[in-house]
C-alpha cells in the first residue's frame, strides 16, 4: 500500500506511559511527522491523527484509565473524534477510551488474573474503520500482546449492537484473556475512534518477529490524509 505523505500523527503521552517511543519510531519509519503531546496540554497542535499508546497511564493505581481519561488533553481528543478525526487507542489507550466514553464497554483483568505477553493471532472482523484500508475480513495477522487488564466487556444489548454495526474491528484466534466473544478490538459507529488490546508498534519489523503491524499503521496514516483531504479537518 503506498502510504500518504505529510500526514502528521500525535502520540499522547501520560504519567506512566511507555510505549509512546515506540509509536512515535513506528510512524516516523513509514513517512509521518510525528508529535508528541503532554497529558497536560489543551490542543492536538494540528495533528491528522491522534494515538493513545499503551503502558501504564498514572501507573494504573485506581483503575486502568480511569485518572487519564481526566486529563485536558482528553477534551480535546473528545472533539477531534466528534469532528470525525482519527483517534487509535492501543492497549492502556484502548482503556482510556472506554473510561472516556468514546468506546463502548470495559475492559478487566485477564481470565486467570494472568500477565500476558506473546505473539497473537488475529482475525480482522472488519475494515470499515480507520485501521481497514487495504485489508480484508478474511485476513489474519500476527501481532503481539501485553496486558493484564485486557479482558474486554460488554452487556448484551452493547455486544449485539457491535456485532449488527461491523463495530468489532478484531478478534483472537485462540483468546488469551477472556474476552467477550473474542474481541481483540472495536471501534465506535462512525469507525474513525478505534480501540486494540494488540500492539501493531511492536510487529514493524521482521527483527520483531512479525510486520503485520505496519499493515494497521499504514491504514491509520490513509485514514488521516483522507479526512484532511475530505473536510478538511486538521485540529487546532
Amino acid at each position: 500500500m503506498s502510504v500518504p505523505m505529510n500526514v502528521s500523527v500525535g502520540v499522547i503521552q501520560f504519567p506512566g506511559t511507555n510505549c509512546d517511543l515506540d509509536t512515535l519510531d513506528a510512524l516516523a519509519g513509514l513517512g509521518a511527522r510525528t508529535a508528541l503531546l503532554r497529558s497536560d496540554e489543551t490542543s492536538l497542535s494540528g495533528v491528522d491523527a491522534v494515538v493513545i499508546p499503551g503502558g501504564f497511564a498514572h501507573g494504573d493505581y485506581l483503575r486502568t484509565g480511569a485518572i487519564a481519561r481526566f486529563s485536558p488533553i482528553m477534551d480535546a481528543v473528545a472533539s477531534f473524534a466528534g469532528a470525525g478525526g482519527p483517534v487509535v487507542g492501543i492497549c492502556n489507550g484502548f482503556q482510556v477510551l472506554t473510561e472516556a466514553g468514546l468506546l463502548p464497554g470495559a475492559l478487566r483483568p485477564n481470565a486467570g488474573l494472568s500477565f500476558l505477553c506473546q505473539p497473537q493471532q488475529l482475525a480482522m472482523a472488519s475494515v470499515h474503520h480507520v485501521l481497514g484500508h487495504g485489508l480484508s475480513p478474511s485476513d489474519q495477522l500476527s501481532i503481539p500482546i501485553n496486558h493484564f487488564e485486557g479482558n474486554y466487556v460488554c452487556d448484551r444489548a452493547t455486544l449485539q449492537r457491535l456485532r449488527e454495526n461491523g463495530q468489532v474491528v478484531m478478534r483472537y484466534v485462540a483468546n488469551p484473556n477472556g474476552s467477550v466473544d473474542d474481541i481483540a478490538g472495536i471501534c465506535n459507529e462512525a469507525g474513525n475512534v478505534v480501540g486494540l488490546m494488540p500492539h501493531p508498534e511492536r510487529a514493524t519489523s521482521e527483527l520483531l518477529g512479525s510486520t503485520d503491524g505496519r499493515k494497521l499503521l499504514e491504514a491509520l496514516l490513509y485514514a488521516a490524509a483522507s479526512t484532511r483531504q475530505a473536510v478538511g479537518h486538521h485540529a487546532a
